[in-house]
């Protein structure tokens, strides 16, 4: 879904598949396509030797029946957080990337949302079927996945899109809070613009508006809001984003400003959906920084980045 083009954009939806870049939110490498992998698990070991339930095979098939994918989404998010208490228990998320349990079913729970946004009446089937906790969060972030698909242009020729690994999860936390300390914006909508806009960071193409850097500004608002920095560093990109959203009405007005840093309400709903979700439960963040690069083609969507 890529989804890029934004601050300053003219109304453009950049366009492609797992956000709503235009190909640039999906990633960044040859638009091929990955051969799916067979649909095996591998089971892992806890720290006392004992193994543990299998993990989700990176392309393993989504359960089309109602029943069968509320169990799985039900499964997924609840291994998913334990996995991301551990990883910020033990691990270390200012410094490398999230271990496999963490990345496996975080892209498992995408892969089953994005299923879920294509599918509606199978969708609220499945809401109905999931315990009330977790159905409400899952309909907003199908909705907000759905949103941004609306705004995804299918890319019928092929294309290379550049894609990287994301700064540490904890280090971009640090850039969002610094952000929100000088200006006044929730480090939340930061987060949830740059998942929006480039996955992170993954995405380091110029949209097809020419829209650059990991927050995509277009030449003449990084110019007005850059602030004399570069607007491929992610830090002076996350300060100019806060800047331009709190001259555009941020706080007092967060619909307004998000519609000044895209014009595009399904756009604007998205970026407060997931916003909501991360300070719900700031697990979120985490689940949602491990949600991969997708590119919607004329031939279906393709993964260009995470797990093999």
């Amino acid at each position: 879904m890529l989804l890029s083009g934004c601050a300053g954009a003219e109304g453009s939806a950049s366009t492609a598949a797992s956000g709503r870049t235009p190909m640039r939110s999906a990633a960044e490498q040859p638009a091929s396509g990955r051969a799916a992998s067979s649909p095996s698990a591998t089971p892992t070991a806890d720290p006392a030797g004992r193994t543990a339930s299998a993990l989700p095979d990176p392309d393993v098939a989504i359960p089309r029946d109602p029943a069968r994918l509320a169990r799985a989404l039900a499964g997924t998010t609840t291994r998913l957080r334990s996995a991301v208490d551990e990883w910020r228990r033990a691990g270390d998320p200012a410094t490398g990337q999230a271990p496999e349990p963490v990345v496996l079913l975080a892209l498992h729970q995408q892969r089953i949302y994005r299923f879920m946004a294509r599918n509606r009446e199978i969708a609220s089937r499945t809401y109905a079927a999931l315990p009330k906790a977790l159905a409400g969060p899952a309909e907003e972030n199908v909705t907000a996945i759905r949103e941004l698909l609306s705004l995804a242009h299918p890319v019928s020729k092929p294309a290379k899109f550049r894609v990287t690994q994301a700064k540490p999860a904890d280090v971009l936390l640090g850039h969002f809070r610094r952000a929100e300390r000088r200006f006044g914006v929730d480090w939340e909508v930061l987060a949830s613009v740059m998942f929006v806009e480039t996955k992170f960071g993954r995405v380091r193409s110029p949209s097809h508006t020419g829209a650059k850097g990991p927050m995509q500004f277009m030449p003449g608002t990084w110019k007005a809001y850059g602030m004399g920095g570069d607007v491929h560093d992610t830090g002076d990109a996350i300060l100019a984003a806060a800047n331009y959203l709190h001259a555009s009405g941020a706080p007092r007005n967060y619909r307004r400003a998000l519609y000044a840093y895209n014009h595009s309400w399904a756009y604007v709903n998205a970026v407060q959906r997931h916003a909501r979700q991360i300070k719900r439960d700031i697990r979120n963040y985490y689940t949602y920084y491990n949600w991969q690069v997708f590119v919607i083609t004329t031939r279906g969507e393709r993964r260009l980045s995470g797990p093999s």
